[in-house]
C-alpha cells in the first residue's frame, strides 16, 4: 500500500532510494524504482496527504519527475493545426475524463496508449467535475503526471480543462461575477500545468432573439475574451489549445448558420480585444446527445441516435474556411460500441468520454457490493434535493452516484479488487483507440508537437 507521508522529510525519505533533490532539481537516482513504487508514494501524498509540506512536495515531485522522465504537459495546438492544413486525418482524439482512481487510470491509458503506438488521447476534467470529484487542477495534474510517470510513458501529455462553462443563471444575475469565475479557473488550470483548455459560453445562447448573430454574440465575446486572457498567460512559449462551442448539449442539434454566426464573431471579436491572437483549434457541436446518457426507469442508458452529417458538414467548414481541426463531440463514451468508428469516418476532430469510465468501475462484478451498498445510501442522504418527482430509486442513483466520488476518493483509489477493474478498463480502452483509428498516431504526435521543458523552483516547504 502507498505511504501517504506527514511531512516533506518523511516523504523524501520514503523515495529517496529512487530520487534525491539537489538545488531545485529532482534527481533520480534509480528510474525502475521510482516507476514501481516512489511515485505511487507521491501520488497518495498528494491527494490524501494533510500536511501542507508533504502535499506540496508531493506535487513537486510529481512535476518534476515528469519534466526528467519525458512526460510533459503539452498542447495538442500544433497536431490540430497540421489537421486544419490537411497534413493529417482519419483519426478522432479521445479526451477521458477521469473522474475516479485517477493515478491509475492515467497509468492504464498510457500503457495502453504504449502498446498500440497512439500518442493522440486527452486527460481532461470538466469544471463541474472538479467539485465532486475532490480535484482542483493541481491535484489533477499531478495524479495524470504521476500516473504517466508509472506507465514508463515519455511522450507529451495532454491535459485538459473541459467544459469551463457559464451558468446562464448566474450570468443573468452578474454576468462580471460569473465571468470572473471562468477567468479564475484558467488561470488555475494554467498554473497547475494544463496546456488546453475548453471554454463553453454556448449556455449563453438565446435563441429568442431575432438572428442567429444574435443570438451567438455572447457566446463569441466571452470566448473572445478569455482567449484573449489565456494568450496573456502564456509565458513558456506554448500556444495553449482553446476549444470554443455554439450548441450546449441536449439542446438543438447545430447548424451551418450558427458556425458561421459564432466563428465570424469570435474572429472580428478576437481581432477587437487581443490583436494578432491565434483563436480556437476546434469547436464543439451538438448532435443529439445529453450529459451521462438518457437514463431509463431501470437505471440503464437508452440508445441515442447521433447525427453525424452535423461532423461532416460542419467539420469541413470549421477545417476549409476558420483553420481549425474540426468538429468535436461530447457526451460519447454512453453510445453504442457500434457508433465509434464512424467518428474518424466523418473526420470528427475529438470526442469526449467520461460517464462510461465511471459506470464501468461502478457496475464491475468486482466492486464490492458493501461499498455499493454505502454510496447508494450516502446518495439518499446527500442528493435527494436533486431527485426528480418521476425518476425511480435507479434512476436517481444512477444520475447522483458521480457525487459520491470525492467521499469515496480514498476507498475507490484503495480498493481491493482496483486489478480486476483496472483491466476492464483497460480493454475498453483499447477498444476505442481501436475505434478511433488513434493507433500509431505516437509519431504524428511526435512529428509535430515538440513539448517545452519546465521546470519549478522548490516549494519553500521542502524539508531536504
Amino acid at each position: 500500500m502507498p505511504h501517504v507521508a506527514a511531512s516533506s522529510a518523511d516523504l523524501l525519505e520514503q523515495v529517496r532510494p529512487a530520487l534525491h533533490i539537489e538545488g531545485d532539481r529532482v534527481v533520480i537516482d534509480h528510474l525502475g524504482r521510482l516507476r514501481a513504487d516512489a511515485i505511487r508514494h507521491i501520488a497518495w501524498t498528494a491527494a490524501f496527504g494533510v500536511d501542507a509540506g508533504a502535499v506540496a512536495t508531493a506535487q513537486w515531485l510529481a512535476w518534476e519527475s515528469s519534466q526528467e522522465t519525458g512526460a510533459r504537459s503539452a498542447s495538442i495546438q500544433d497536431l490540430y493545426t497540421a489537421r486544419a492544413r490537411g497534413e493529417v486525418s482519419g483519426f478522432t482524439v479521445p479526451a477521458i475524463n477521469i473522474r475516479a482512481q485517477t493515478f491509475d487510470m492515467a497509468r492504464i491509458i498510457f500503457e495502453t496508449a504504449a502498446a498500440s503506438g497512439v500518442g493522440a488521447v486527452i486527460l481532461e476534467l470538466a469544471r463541474s467535475e472538479q467539485t465532486y470529484t475532490y480535484q482542483r487542477p493541481i491535484d489533477y495534474a499531478t495524479a495524470c503526471l504521476a500516473g504517466a510517470v508509472a506507465a514508463g510513458w515519455t511522450g507529451p501529455v495532454f491535459l485538459q480543462g473541459d467544459h469551463y462553462q457559464f451558468n446562464a443563471k448566474k450570468y443573468a444575475a452578474d454576468p462580471e461575477s460569473m465571468t470572473e469565475e471562468i477567468r479564475r479557473a484558467c488561470r488555475l488550470a494554467l498554473e497547475a500545468g494544463y496546456r488546453n483548455i475548453d471554454i463553453d459560453s454556448s449556455t449563453l445562447v438565446d435563441l429568442s432573439l431575432p438572428t442567429v448573430e444574435e443570438q451567438q454574440q455572447a457566446n463569441y465575446e466571452r470566448t473572445a475574451e478569455l482567449i484573449a486572457l489565456i494568450r496573456s498567460l502564456e509565458t513558456d512559449g506554448v500556444t495553449v489549445s482553446v476549444g470554443g462551442e455554439i450548441g450546449e448539449v441536449g439542446k438543438s442539434n447545430s447548424t451551418e448558420g450558427e458556425l458561421h454566426a459564432y466563428l465570424d464573431g469570435l474572429r472580428t471579436e478576437l481581432a477587437r480585444v487581443a490583436p494578432g491572437a491565434i483563436g480556437i483549434s476546434k469547436v464543439s457541436v451538438q448532435t443529439g446527445t445529453s450529459h451521462g446518457g438518457v437514463v431509463l426507469p431501470d437505471g440503464t442508458v437508452a440508445k441515442v441516435a447521433v447525427d453525424f452529417d452535423v461532423h461532416r458538414r460542419l467539420g469541413e467548414v470549421a477545417r476549409e474556411e476558420y483553420g481549425l481541426a474540426g468538429t468535436v463531440q461530447h457526451v460519447a463514451s454512453t453510445l453504442p460500441e457500434e457508433m465509434f468508428h464512424t467518428f474518424p469516418e466523418t473526420e470528427t476532430a475529438e470526442i469526449h468520454l467520461a460517464t462510461g469510465f465511471q459506470n464501468s468501475l461502478y457496475d464491475h462484478p468486482a466492486f464490492p457490493a458493501s461499498l455499493h451498498e454505502e454510496i447508494h445510501a450516502w446518495c439518499f442522504e446527500n442528493a435527494l434535493d436533486e431527485r426528480k418527482a418521476d425518476q425511480t430509486d435507479q434512476q436517481f442513483v444512477y444520475t447522483t452516484r458521480k457525487k459520491a466520488i470525492g467521499p469515496f476518493k480514498r476507498e475507490l483509489w484503495d480498493l481491493g479488487t482496483k486489478d480486476d477493474i483496472l483491466a476492464t478498463q483497460a480493454q475498453k480502452i483499447a477498444f476505442l483507440f481501436r475505434e478511433l483509428r488513434v493507433g500509431g498516431t505516437a509519431d504524428l504526435v511526435e512529428r509535430y508537437v515538440k513539448p517545452v521543458e519546465v521546470h519549478r523552483a522548490a516549494p519553500s516547504l521542502v524539508e531536504v
